[in-house]
């Protein structure tokens, strides 16, 4: 079974840049609502070595038929070379938020 709603995980490197994606996410109907958290601390391997950076984290809740459109407006907004980018379904939700969710998305 398909999801309909996906929640997508994505960092930004501040939360000037986090945002400015939210508000763009927002401004076109592509998420519902956009979470922005406070800097949280990654540590990852980038070109050959171990790198440890402050982040901010954007939680984006959005219909799954919109997932394309939101990659391509991420990856032009987005200072990183590849920004993180994971989508989860949401398989179960309360019913009144999902509807939200839909409604809020739709032009």
């Amino acid at each position: 079974m398909k999801a309909d709603y996906l929640l997508i995980f994505s960092t930004c490197p501040d939360k000037a840049t986090a945002d400015s994606i939210a508000q763009a996410l927002i401004n076109t109907k592509l998420a519902a609502c956009v979470q922005i958290s406070q800097p949280i601390t990654s540590v990852y391997y980038w070109d050959n070595q171990v790198c440890q950076s402050q982040e901010v984290q954007l939680q984006i809740k959005c219909l799954a038929l919109h997932y394309q459109a939101i990659e391509k407006l991420v990856i032009q907004l987005h200072p990183y070379e590849v920004p993180e980018l994971i989508a989860t379904p949401i398989n179960q939700g309360l019913a009144p938020y999902l509807t939200w969710i839909k409604e809020t998305t739709q032009s």
